[in-house]
């Protein structure tokens, strides 16, 4: 057994077809091949799912109820894992309390530092913390903003308390909640709102509590509270912060507000009375990273000088990844996916642990070409502390540090799963596979791009880095707005523009569905009219040919598997028996269309699929998955399964029928492998010819001398962004001396 080599032997997992591979372990190995070639199936689904169920159940039975649940991956074996580390896209989310600081564990040893030497000194380390009851504001309880209600959504003014004039959720006249106002006494409960004279009105609506004995309400003792503070206790302190149901009821009537007894810093008096060089804690994490460091390299104290150092380190990680431009107290919820997985990057330059396993999933999102070697580096520094890294890549800059390339392919889907390469990055430009062919290529500048004289224009922004700037986006034609990381694009384009434009067409790549009964039929809305077919063609309820419904398998409810709690162990899903994990009831399958039963046709593929159906809604729906480069995606594929990427192409093939529309798209490339970029232009520009008006945030350099106008954000990210430093045809960006972009074009 060769020990400098992890060791593949049939892998089947999706659809890989039995492979076998050998990977060399301390370098760099990095998988390419088209979007849905099954470059995942062999590095999440296989090696990692392994290495972390392995790693599982080295502890007790009882920490494994605590752990992630890793099944067995469809492989014969694996020979030489090691402890796997996967750094993905996943945005870090995290409440209002996370923040860049606390996640990078910068923030501890700022507070270190204010015990130590902090002036007037007040006590321990957790003192400085805003998650400390000792550090945080009172009145927020450490979150900067309060949530309150909005009076004026929460109350229709037209309207009497008798007509339902409470507009919030469980206030219908004749309600218990409603009682506790028109029961009162206080009110005239024919009289509208509008007529209400200001003490009647703050009685309603802002009156702290008091105890009152109300005849209405049965002579009862009870606490009367205007509808702000009985929403505030009510809502606001119990069920925001737990149900999502819940949030979504009242977030309609909620409004935040800075908040007023902190000013939005959310620590108390004390702790901002507290100064190292006349900064408190909270304007040291106001700062930029790179403002930070600078600072922090001046203070000269031989008592904190270990904890200095450690400062430093910590913060010029963040900068050499290209995160300078952020500040601490920014909350980890508003980091975008790119710059999420370079903060989970630096977390693990930190660490001393060597022989580790680091899988990266496209670690190049959301950089700007000019900090890709930024990337790179990194890469080559977690190698060389002795550790095996594996990247799932189509950025041909990053494809250029790999020390071993594995080409998976030669196309997706069901005529993937296959590899057709292995090797260095110069025999891979010589090899005859797509990836080695499209290496070199680059698309040419658009020569003739189209003109409008007609614009989109906003209100003028200081939103977070803006310098009071106002976008002209021309319409009907296809736009793409530039910059390095965190330059402003989008805040620009997302938190500006959509906002004014609200009939704009947003397509992310958020997931496109929790439920895990969703796939691409129904998404799509085409399951409907499959049911139909095969009900009228037998002569059969329609509800038959759904699995949530009544042709569900009765053992398994249509899920396809059946759940066993074992308690203090894994609780296992096995492959339902009844069924076969096909979800329906044995008798549904007799029914045929076309030759076909439900089931098969579910695991056709969108092409297949296309062939099969005549009906033009279906046909026409269909094609539009094809389109995006979806067309290996079976109808039945749960859509839990897709990449961000994926699910961002399945947006974007169900809104392709409309027109006379705005879209946005947040980088679009995402995902996709170079021979697949010409499609998703081809995609624009049909939708441009349409008469659509199209903006696409990208740092994609095919894309960008593809537009008919770019928008130019920079210079730099963060502070020195926010400004439109170029805006016109592509052709003409070259002469904007500032522009970082223009260098690469």
């Amino acid at each position: 057994m060769e020990h400098g080599f992890i060791n593949i032997i049939g892998a089947r997992e999706n659809n890989l077809k039995n492979i076998s591979l050998k990977i060399p372990k301390k370098k760099i190995t990095i998988f390419t091949g088209v979007s849905g070639s099954g470059k995942s199936s062999i590095v999440f689904d296989t090696i990692a799912q392994e290495a972390g169920r392995q790693l599982n159940e080295t502890f007790s039975k009882f920490v494994q109820i605590y752990l992630p649940k890793h099944g067995h991956p469809d492989v014969d074996a694996i020979e030489n894992l090691s402890l796997a580390i996967t750094v993905d896209q996943k945005r870090i989310g995290g409440n209002s309390r996370s923040t860049l600081g606390t996640i990078t564990d910068i923030n501890p040893l700022l507070r270190l530092l204010f015990s130590r030497i902090g002036q007037p000194h007040i006590g321990p380390s957790n003192y400085f913390s805003f998650n400390d009851p000792n550090g945080m504001c009172k009145t927020c309880e450490g979150i900067g903003r309060s949530v309150t209600l909005d009076p004026d959504k929460a109350l229709d003014k037209e309207k009497s308390l008798n007509e339902g004039a409470i507009l919030l959720p469980g206030y219908k006249p004749g309600n218990w909640a409603w009682k506790m106002y028109a029961g009162t006494g206080f009110f005239d409960c024919d009289k509208k709102i509008k007529d209400y004279s200001q003490e009647e009105y703050d009685k309603l609506v802002y009156c702290k509590p008091v105890k009152i004995n109300s005849v209405i309400l049965d002579g009862m003792n009870t606490t009367y509270a205007g509808l702000v503070e009985r929403f505030i206790s009510q809502f606001v302190k119990t069920e925001f912060e737990k149900s999502e149901t819940s949030k979504k009821k009242i977030t309609p009537f909620i409004t935040e507000q800075v908040c007023p007894d902190c000013g939005g810093k959310r620590y108390n008096e004390s702790v901002l009375g507290s100064k190292i060089w006349g900064y408190s804690i909270a304007d040291l994490t106001a700062l930029q990273v790179d403002e930070l460091r600078d600072l922090i390299q001046t203070i000269e104290d031989k008592n904190v000088k270990p904890i200095l150092n450690n400062l430093t380190e910590r913060l010029n990680d963040l900068i050499h990844i290209g995160l300078d431009y952020v500040s601490l107290d920014r909350e980890t919820s508003t980091l975008s996916g790119g710059e999420s997985q370079r903060v989970k990057m630096v977390k693990h330059l930190t660490s001393s642990l060597t022989d580790v396993m680091y899988i990266f999933d496209e670690p190049s999102i959301g950089l700007h070409p000019r900090d890709v070697h930024r990337l790179n580096d990194l890469l080559v520094k977690l190698r060389d502390k002795g550790n095996t890294v594996l990247v799932v890549e189509h950025d041909p800059d990053v494809i250029k540090a790999a020390d071993y390339i594995v080409d998976v392919g030669p196309q997706a889907g069901t005529k993937g799963g296959r590899i057709v390469f292995e090797g260095s990055y110069s025999d891979l430009l010589e090899a005859k596979t797509l990836t080695g062919e499209y290496l070199g290529r680059h698309l040419p500048l658009k020569s003739q791009p189209r003109t409008s004289h007609e614009f989109y224009k906003t209100q003028k922004s200081s939103l977070h880095n803006l310098k009071n700037v106002s976008l002209r986006v021309p319409k009907r034609i296809f736009t793409v707005v530039t910059g390095v990381a965190g330059s402003g694009k989008s805040t620009l384009v997302n938190g500006v523009f959509a906002k004014e434009y609200k009939d704009a067409i947003i397509i992310d790549q958020s997931a496109v569905s929790a439920n895990l009964r969703s796939n691409p039929a129904t998404f799509t809305g085409i399951m409907d009219e499959i049911r139909k077919l095969f009900a009228a063609e037998n002569k059969v309820s329609a509800g038959l040919f759904s699995y949530n419904s009544e042709g569900a398998c009765e053992v398994c409810k249509g899920r396809g598997y059946i759940e066993t709690d074992l308690s203090f162990m894994d609780s296992v899903e096995t492959i339902c028996e009844e069924c076969g994990g096909k979800r329906y009831k044995q008798e549904v399958l007799k029914y045929k269309y076309h030759g076909r039963s439900i089931v098969e046709v579910l695991e056709m593929t969108i092409a297949e699929a296309v062939d099969f159906f005549s009906q033009k809604e279906i046909k026409n729906k269909l094609k539009y998955i094809v389109e995006v480069g979806l067309h290996y995606m079976t109808l039945g594929q749960p859509l839990d399964t897709l990449s961000g990427g994926e699910c961002q192409r399945l947006k974007l093939a169900k809104e392709l029928s409309k027109k006379g529309n705005i879209y946005i798209m947040d980088e679009p490339t995402t995902g996709l492998h170079m021979s697949d970029i010409t499609g998703i232009l081809t995609i624009i520009d049909r939708l441009v010819d349409k008469g659509n008006t199209v903006i696409v945030i990208e740092h994609n350099l095919d894309v960008i001398r593809n537009a008919d106008w770019i928008i130019d954000v920079g210079v730099e990210g963060g502070s020195k962004g926010g400004r439109i430093l170029f805006e016109g045809q592509p052709g003409n960006l070259r002469s904007c001396r500032e522009s970082i972009t223009a260098k690469y074009l």
